[in-house]
């Protein structure tokens, strides 16, 4: 294996590796560490590399290795972690100037069990300012470029970490999901990314954002996923939201098909703009489940659909209210988007935002009786290829001063009905940018999303495809 084939090699097969002293942690961890010093100048999916503790944190489980110590399912391989989440010594900026220089002093929940299961933390990886929006720029850390073509979106707020997995920097990336955050830059970027149920991977400290922030993996793999957030899910004190039964052995249940799943279908859900090309792959590859998997697919018409844009241009500004006092000590600091965002949520009242509330739920329990009579929907994960990113739109788009989800409506539905949904690739456009699938499963039924996922990534592969970057 050479040192590239290294860097894009799956979890799954490095953990065997290092178990059999075929490859040592320290020479996987050295190798990804030398292919990002000559890409980030290039791709900026770094907001702290912490290159020397991960070094040692790989010399320590050799060693560990070598006296015959327990090994954790992840021992020796290397990890990114979201600027949203803290990491104990390292900065916690947020991808703003507000929080500039702030240190963590400890692990949050998942990045705890990772380091529990021997994983190696290589830094923290880029968001747009308190991930606010679906675009790879920051006022802190600037634009994060797209590996397929520098200069375009890479998707957010999971930006960083959707830049790692497809370039080759280790195979295991978290990633944290308010509106699609994880599932955009795995369409943008050509990898796979699953936001869980809603509780099945707890956060601690919790988020003001009305239940609707999933932790989740960003990876090159569904084997790798499923890896990764067995590792991370499981109840916790500190989140009382988080469930209460045991994540399911993903892993070892990943190659069994559901039975004689019922398939929906829906180009649109009812009222989202696409554009043809990226429609015309989505549509092929909800086809293959047919002609690939023996699976009948119906398109059917989702009536809940219609009504999510109203909710989710509402509550998108409401949430950051919580930012008020902030935002008027250093407006000119900040994002110009996330500042008329903000201030599109200052003339919301208690009673307005009870009654929208009360539509949420009945929103909410719309789509869950959908899921009554179909145990899987496909949508494409995202309405457009990957456009600029110093833009909020693409140019052919609405244009608006913060509303970026008018080419997001697939997943913010998901959000809001906390159900699982993972973006797997199923393409290119004509100009060579990948475009995600995304499957979107019942609430609970994580090991369902991820085993569709694993059945159309044997049918169409595409782990193999990688950008072109040096």
């Amino acid at each position: 294996m050479d040192k590239v084939d290294l860097c894009f090699a799956p979890a799954t097969e490095l953990a065997g590796a290092i178990r059999s002293k075929k490859l040592s942690s320290v020479e996987i961890t050295s190798t990804v560490l030398e292919r990002i010093a000559a890409l980030e100048p290039k791709l900026n999916a770094f907001a702290h590399l912490a290159a020397a503790q991960a070094m040692d944190a790989a010399a320590a489980a050799d060693s560990a290795l070598a006296k015959g110590d327990s090994l954790g399912p992840l021992h020796g391989i290397p990890v990114t972690i979201k600027d949203l989440e803290p990491v104990r010594g390292m900065p916690f900026e947020r991808g703003t100037y507000l929080f500039r220089g702030e240190v963590a002093p400890a692990d949050n929940v998942a990045v705890a069990r990772l380091r529990e299961a021997g994983a190696i933390i290589l830094g923290k990886t880029t968001t747009p300012e308190f991930g606010w929006k679906g675009v790879s720029h920051s006022p802190l850390t600037g634009v994060t470029h797209n590996p397929w073509k520098l200069g375009l979106n890479a998707g957010a707020s999971s930006s960083g970490a959707g830049v790692g997995a497809a370039a080759g920097y280790g195979p295991l990336h978290q990633g944290s999901d308010g509106a699609g955050s994880i599932r955009m830059p795995a369409h943008f970027c050509g990898v796979y990314g699953i936001k869980p149920t809603y509780g099945r991977v707890p956060q601690s400290p919790m988020t003001p954002s009305d239940n609707t922030v999933h932790l989740g993996p960003l990876t090159r793999t569904v084997a790798d996923a499923a890896l990764m957030l067995k590792v991370m899910a499981g109840r916790h004190p500190d989140d009382q939201s988080s469930l209460e039964g045991p994540p399911a052995d993903y892993p070892a249940q990943l190659a069994n098909r559901p039975r004689a799943p019922r398939i929906a279908f829906s180009p649109d859900l009812g009222h989202a703009r696409v554009d043809p090309d990226v429609a015309a792959l989505v549509r092929k590859a909800a086809e293959a489940f047919e002609t690939e998997l023996g699976w009948r697919v119906e398109q059917v018409k989702t009536p809940w659909g219609p009504k999510g844009p109203e909710l989710a241009r509402f509550f998108w500004p409401a949430h950051y209210s919580r930012y008020a006092d902030r935002v008027a000590e250093s407006r000119d600091r900040l994002d110009p988007g996330f500042v008329a965002c903000f201030e599109a949520g200052q003339h919301i009242t208690l009673p307005d935002y009870l009654k929208m509330k009360v539509a949420k739920l009945a929103y909410c329990a719309e789509i869950h009786h959908f899921f009554e009579d179909w145990d899987f929907l496909l949508t494409p994960a995202v309405s457009v290829a990957a456009f600029p990113a110093t833009q909020l739109q693409p140019d052919h788009w609405p244009q608006h001063k913060w509303d970026w989800m008018s080419w997001a409506e697939f997943s913010y539905p998901f959000n809001l009905a906390q159900n699982p949904a993972a973006s797997v690739p199923c393409g290119f456009t004509a100009s060579g940018l990948p475009v995600g699938l995304q499957i979107v499963g019942r609430r609970c039924d994580d090991l369902g999303v991820l085993q569709m996922s694993a059945a159309f990534e044997a049918a169409r592969p595409w782990a193999s495809a990688r950008p072109p970057i040096a």
